[in-house]
């Protein structure tokens, strides 16, 4: 744990949360800034700032708890969030994933997607590059 981290201090009690699932290796709870009604923060107990970070037997349990969440909340349209580095728009600097529900056009996440045209000779060269080191 990091001793100046918000989410360390909350998984550790000394901040209070509206917890929504506790085990071992994670915790999720209501985010009190939320984009809308309903948005979650799921977070591993490790603490780590970055995905790549976090050993891979404390990411297990993230994704199926995000699942459940969205289901319980009745969302049928959400996003799952995780951002990684301040270019990126990570805030904490500890991995969460978000569960943001979308009821209408002007609530929750909006966001571009700002597509380019793919070189594909540079396309094949990082598939390449990519496949040696997973």
């Amino acid at each position: 744990m990091a001793a100046n981290c918000i989410f360390c201090k909350i998984i550790k009690g000394d901040i209070p949360s509206m917890k929504l699932f506790e085990s071992e290796k994670t915790l999720a709870f209501l985010d009190i800034n939320p984009l809308s009604y309903g948005h979650a923060l799921i977070i591993p107990k490790h603490h780590g700032a970055k995905l790549h970070e976090i050993p891979p037997e404390h990411l297990t349990e993230l994704l199926p708890v995000a699942s459940r969440i969205a289901s319980a909340l009745g969302c049928e349209n959400y996003n799952i969030l995780q951002n990684n580095g301040r270019l990126a728009h990570q805030e904490v600097d500890h991995v969460h994933f978000h569960v943001i529900p979308k009821p209408n056009e002007t609530e929750g996440l909006g966001i571009g997607w700002p597509q380019q045209k793919g070189d594909m000779e540079r396309l094949k060269g990082l598939l390449e590059e990519v496949r040696s080191k997973i």
